[in-house]
């Protein structure tokens, strides 16, 4: 079995890692553009403030789209470019640019798919406590309002949040993600909800506030664990993994999905958080589970797991000298199998894949061309397998490959290149690098070439 004929084949990327323009026209500063220039934050000092120009260049990168064959492109929104300080006066440039984008994209024949909130968080809210602030919900829906009502009647296809799992863990337990906040347990599982109550009244105002009917989801970090062999036992095992939560942090499943989707918190978190726990009105859960009409998972990698022969869960050592990225990420392409299929089982929704590449060793060559055939060769790898969870029967709608272009890579700076297009950063040259073309047949193919 193929891929679905309406099979959405796309491409993603962030505002802060592309757009550049930190603080032009009315732009107001996002906690990104205050952790970049703390000292030793980011790889080699560097910031997003020019990154890849799209605040200028975007006509460029949508016919270089156009050249990808991409039939949709997943976008993020930056808030402070709307609304400088998070609330009150809209900045109109800020709008009119993303309503540019929009328009643009629709012209090219390639569909919108809006993020409302990649990471970059408007500094002043920052200053008002952020996520900690009781309003801190109220103050994304009214952004999400202002958002619904410029661009809701192009935009059908919504995503709330974009990894909530690195919000909290890496943005405000580790420290390594903007803001750069270091909280004890129990502040951020207040975070933890305070983001899930954000995700639930996005969902009510966008299907309030948009002139036509939108089709909504949002974008978590698909943890995941993979039977191996893939027998029964381990099947189980795997699905325990994937489900069970055995320690305080945040690189889980079901904390997050769980909430959004049967309006509670999972039983072994609860009892294992404790005195953690925040207290919180039963009208919370209410708000946080909304219908939504898809999950989109962002998937990289899994871990290879077998049953302990005690009705566990044991992780499996992975051989010497493994294939990995640059990224020091492995290359475990039955992620894209075993990801969506036990994430469908548990939340019987349409899947989207939100995120799916790997970080290379690029560099425009002699002959003018990028040989990157190793991400040919990961691309295709990780799409056989979720050709294969389709033939299984599991319900995936589409794949976004991140990303379109070489961009700033939060932390890493620009070491990591993930895009399809090479970026010179010096002189903002776009050069389509060998996968880009490959990926092109791919989509004119729906996969059947794979």
């Amino acid at each position: 079995m193929a891929f679905r004929k309406d099979f959405v084949w796309g491409v993603a990327t962030a505002s802060y890692q592309i757009e550049g323009a930190w603080d032009a026209d009315g732009k107001g500063p996002s906690v990104w553009d205050m952790l970049v220039r703390k000292p030793d934050a980011i790889n080699h000092g560097s910031t997003g403030d020019v990154a890849c120009d799209h605040y200028h260049r975007y006509l460029e990168d949508i016919k270089l789209m156009q050249a990808l064959g991409v039939k949709a492109y997943r976008l993020s929104l930056s808030w402070p470019r709307i609304m400088p300080n998070g609330i009150g006066t809209v900045n109109q440039a800020g709008l009119d640019f993303y309503s540019r984008v929009i328009d643009a994209l629709l012209a090219a024949g390639i569909t919108p798919y809006v993020t409302l909130f990649h990471w970059d968080y408007p500094l002043a809210l920052h200053q008002q406590g952020g996520w900690l602030n009781p309003l801190a919900p109220e103050w994304f829906a009214a952004y999400t309002k202002v958002v619904a009502q410029a661009l809701g009647d192009r935009v059908r296809n919504w995503m709330t949040l974009n990894e909530p799992q690195c919000i909290v863990g890496l943005g405000h337990q580790a420290g390594t993600h903007a803001p750069g906040l270091k909280l004890n347990f129990s502040d951020t599982l207040v975070v933890t909800h305070r983001v899930l109550l954000a995700h639930g009244r996005a969902v009510q105002v966008l299907r309030e506030f948009c002139p036509q009917s939108p089709t909504i989801g949002w974008a978590p970090v698909g943890i995941v664990s993979m039977p191996t062999p893939e027998t029964p036992e381990n099947t189980a095992a795997a699905r325990k993994g994937m489900f069970e939560i055995t320690s305080k942090g945040f690189w889980v499943n079901t904390w997050f999905s769980d909430p959004a989707i049967f309006g509670h918190y999972p039983e072994d978190g609860v009892r294992l958080f404790g005195w953690d726990m925040p207290k919180f009105p039963a009208a919370d859960m209410r708000t946080i589970c909304q219908p939504i009409d898809f999950y989109g998972v962002n998937i990289y990698n899994g871990a290879p797991c077998a049953d302990d022969g005690k009705g566990g869960v044991s992780y499996l050592k992975r051989p010497e000298g493994f294939a990995r990225t640059m990224f020091d990420w492995p290359l475990e392409e039955r992620s894209l199998y075993w990801g969506p299929k036990l994430l469908q089982e548990r939340y019987k929704l349409p899947l989207m894949i939100t995120e799916n590449g790997m970080s290379g060793h690029d560099w425009v060559a002699l002959d003018g061309k990028v040989h990157d055939e190793y991400r040919i060769d990961f691309t295709r790898r990780y799409l056989q397998q979720l050709r294969r969870a389709c033939a299984d029967g599991v319900d995936i709608r589409g794949y976004f490959h991140w990303t379109l272009m070489d961009n700033f890579e939060w932390a890493e700076g620009y070491k990591q290149r993930f895009g399809m297009i090479h970026v010179d950063f010096n002189t903002q040259v776009r050069t389509i690098k060998e996968s880009g073309h490959w990926y092109r047949s791919v989509i004119t193919a729906n996969g059947t070439n794979l």
